[in-house]
């Protein structure tokens, strides 16, 4: 399994959700953010009345998938939440040793944990 993070511009979150849909990838966690760096685009930049510097707002979109699905994921997420400007964002992608469901306390992988 593969965990992806994605941080994206505010503005290509429902372009980007949309594409990730159509292509059956309909299980993913978002969150808003504000992202700070040398890479904010003068045009977006604001000062915050949370943070005492300029930045400007982000979405993280977050999903766990199967080793043989990145490749297109990211292809989703680099086409659709490009705009060729500075400040379009990032793309992390990790290795996920196993999850465990709250509920049930089942491993990915089939197996359960002690009670």
């Amino acid at each position: 399994m593969k965990e992806i993070k994605a941080f994206i511009r505010k503005e290509k979150l429902n372009e980007v959700a949309k594409h990730l849909k159509e292509n059956q990838f309909s299980c993913f966690t978002v969150f808003e953010g504000e992202g700070v760096g040398d890479y904010i685009d003068p045009e977006t930049e604001f000062p915050s009345l949370n943070f005492p510097f300029l930045h400007h707002k982000v979405v993280k979109i977050e999903m766990v998938i199967e080793k043989e699905k990145v490749d297109k994921i990211l292809d989703i997420l680099t086409k659709h939440a490009q705009t060729g400007k500075r400040g379009d964002g990032l793309i992390y992608v990790s290795n996920i040793d196993f999850s465990v469901r709250i509920k049930t306390g089942e491993h990915n992988n089939g197996s359960h944990v002690a009670q």
